[in-house]
């Protein structure tokens, strides 16, 4: 039987995210991907709550792993599964926020044209940096989500909370999913996770970068199936 399956885009991106995944699942999930733009974790989950069926297995990449994290916090009965994907539990560090302020000024200030040639080098493997159309969907999405829903969804980043805790309480079959070339959330802070979450799932994924599901989307479907299987 296929089940409800809720994946949660990340910062600046839509269900493009997860085409090759949405596609190549279709026999065992019937998948929602949500537009996240609210200024807190907690609108966001609640917006996702309501849009969603009573019941869900839940993923996330990045962004979308925090609104996963706060969703199991308020309503973990709610959610069947969890999968956690090139995200992290752990707060900001200092650069970080003010990474984040300085990009939230330049998309308020009619400079968002200015805002991904500082993030794609993040967000893309060294290896695919010169690929003309892996770029072209990701300035796309971020096109499409525009520079206020842009600038909302990193203030609710810089409030979002710690998640380690939360996550030791985690009772649901989880994976955890990364590539070993993500340089914003490092595969380190995925093994945090694993280690956390009790029989959770590890998989790293060789010379992926942070956008995952773009750049391996067979290995990442591939363990999605296994967990959606499990």
């Amino acid at each position: 039987m296929r089940q409800d399956l809720v994946l949660l885009p990340g910062l600046a991106c839509d269900a493009r995210l997860y085409a090759a995944q949405t596609a190549s699942l279709a026999d065992l999930a019937a998948p929602l991907v949500p537009n996240l733009d609210a200024a807190s974790m907690a609108e966001m989950a609640e917006a996702v709550l309501d849009a969603a069926p009573k019941r869900f297995a839940l993923a996330g990449l990045s962004m979308g792993g925090y609104v996963a994290m706060e969703i199991v916090r308020r309503a973990p009965s709610r959610v069947t599964r969890l999968a956690l994907i090139s995200t992290t539990a752990r707060p900001d560090a200092p650069e970080q926020t003010a990474m984040r302020r300085e990009l939230i000024e330049l998309a308020r200030g009619d400079r968002f044209g200015l805002v991904m040639p500082r993030l794609l080098p993040k967000l893309i493997s060294a290896h695919r940096r010169d690929d003309a159309a892996l770029k072209r969907l990701v300035i796309e999405m971020a096109d499409a989500v525009g520079a206020e829903a842009f600038a909302r969804q990193q203030t609710a980043i810089l409030s979002r909370p710690d998640s380690r805790d939360d996550l030791g309480r985690v009772a649901v079959p989880t994976a955890i999913v990364c590539g070993d070339a993500d340089e914003l959330t490092p595969p380190d802070r995925h093994r945090e996770m694993a280690a956390l979450v009790g029989g959770a799932t590890l998989t790293v994924i060789p010379g992926a970068g942070h956008l995952a599901t773009l750049e391996a989307p067979e290995a990442v479907t591939a363990a999605l199936r296994a967990w959606l299987s499990a």
